[in-house]
């Protein structure tokens, strides 16, 4: 098993997201690069009565060409919705053709940290209005947090490992890492890996609101996600899905497959320190990337580019930075670093996929993102975050980091693909 382990390799060769910068890959990529903003005032209810009244929405959103029929999407909450757009969007993208392949070789591992929570605040309001008996039955299909997997395995007859991971803002580098490590122990020849969220309603808002999380510069909306600046005030809501398609390297040659880059390591660790807050030094994250690397068999100075985390709070942006001094030492002056969320705001259980794909773009492409709104230098946040312009650069590897409440730490390693 250990040599079976050592020699199958995973590509990506398919890369669907949802984002409030875009439905589709290469809208989503051009605006990312040209450092424009998806963050606006909430459109989708009334939110003057909240302290946070801006998020980055996905708008005009239409989910029915990856649905068989429209009662199917109307049975569906909006964060599976995403999610198997974004799943249908990889399949597309990667160019296979389903009934050419073994689809009991191929699974679906697409996670969300809350699920349904539009449909769960509707149905309680149902059942203290009106009672039990009009909840509708769809209710709990809605709402799990597995069902965005569950339903594109189901349409598309994929018959391979199915299942969500729930793991707050790590959820989506988690379902990743764990589809990587399902292909190379050879229990699938194709996975379809990634996250979905939904959560930009009132209990949501209202939620993250009474945690002093997020920012409240409600009169400045475009500019109100600052990862690693100093005037930054806490995170933007987001949402939307991404979906990455992982191939064996051989099944991906044999069909003549598109390769963005190679997944080559994962990272999976515990803070074990507190529900919401980093430890010092961000040890727990640095452990993490220590790992991802130590199972990628590569040293620091051969990662170019990190995708940060990066939310703009004023400790986990701090202990961010900590971490990636400790484990790249005089390597951590020399890469670029930066975070999308100040243009796609934190899409929570999304975040690592759509990230994901970043990552195998700018390794595609030699090219990394900017981090905007990047205008206050924080003391004590002093790497290179690539500030406001994006950059041409050689990706050789790159890391995408994903931290989540309850101290849950997911790193992944891709490089670039080498016959």
């Amino acid at each position: 098993m250990a040599s079976n382990w050592s020699e199958r390799r995973v590509v990506v060769t398919g890369v669907g997201v949802v984002t409030p910068l875009g439905h589709n890959l290469s809208e989503f990529w051009n605006n990312l690069l040209a450092g424009r903003c998806g963050i606006d005032r909430i459109s989708a209810f009334d939110p003057s009565a909240f302290d946070t009244q801006i998020a980055a929405e996905v708008r005009n959103f239409d989910p029915a060409p990856a649905f068989p029929s429209a009662k199917e999407v109307r049975r569906t909450d909006r964060f599976s919705q995403f999610g198997v757009y974004a799943a249908w969007a990889a399949l597309k993208d990667s160019g296979a053709d389903l009934d050419r392949l073994d689809r009991d070789q191929i699974g679906v591992v697409i996670g969300s940290g809350i699920g349904g929570l539009d449909t769960t605040s509707q149905q309680l309001r149902v059942l203290f209005e009106r009672g039990p008996r009009k909840l509708s039955p769809f209710m709990i299909p809605m709402l799990i947090s597995n069902m965005a997997a569950g339903m594109f395995s189901i349409y598309y007859n994929l018959r391979g490992p199915n299942y969500g991971t729930v793991s707050a803002c790590a959820t989506a580098n988690h379902a990743i890492g764990e589809a990587w490590r399902t292909i190379k122990m050879g229990d699938a020849q194709m996975m379809f890996a990634g996250g979905a969220e939904a959560t930009i309603v009132p209990i949501g808002i209202g939620g993250f609101c009474a945690m002093k999380a997020m920012s409240t510069r409600n009169d400045d909306p475009q500019h109100a996600s600052r990862p690693f600046d100093k005037e930054r005030d806490g995170f933007v809501m987001g949402e939307g899905a991404g979906v990455l398609v992982l191939e064996e390297l051989e099944h991906a040659k044999k069909r003549g497959a598109n390769i963005y880059c190679e997944i080559v390591g994962y990272g999976n660790t515990a803070d074990a320190h507190h529900l919401t807050a980093p430890p010092p030094g961000g040890e727990g994250a640095a452990r993490c990337m220590k790992m991802a690397l130590r199972s990628a068999g590569m040293n620091p100075e051969d990662i170019s580019y990190i995708n940060a985390h990066g939310t703009a709070t004023p400790q986990g942006d701090v202990a961010e930075t900590q971490a990636i001094k400790a484990v790249f030492g005089e390597h951590a002056r020399k890469l670029a670093v930066s975070s999308t969320k100040g243009a796609t705001g934190h899409m929570l259980g999304a975040a690592g996929a759509v990230e994901m794909a970043v990552c195998a773009l700018a390794i595609k492409h030699d090219v990394v993102p900017p981090t905007i709104n990047l205008t206050v230098p924080d003391p004590e946040c002093d790497l290179d975050y690539v500030p406001n312009v994006a950059r041409e650069m050689p990706v050789r590897a790159a890391i995408n980091n994903s931290f989540g409440f309850g101290g849950h730490n997911a790193s992944i390693v891709a490089r670039k693909f080498v016959g």
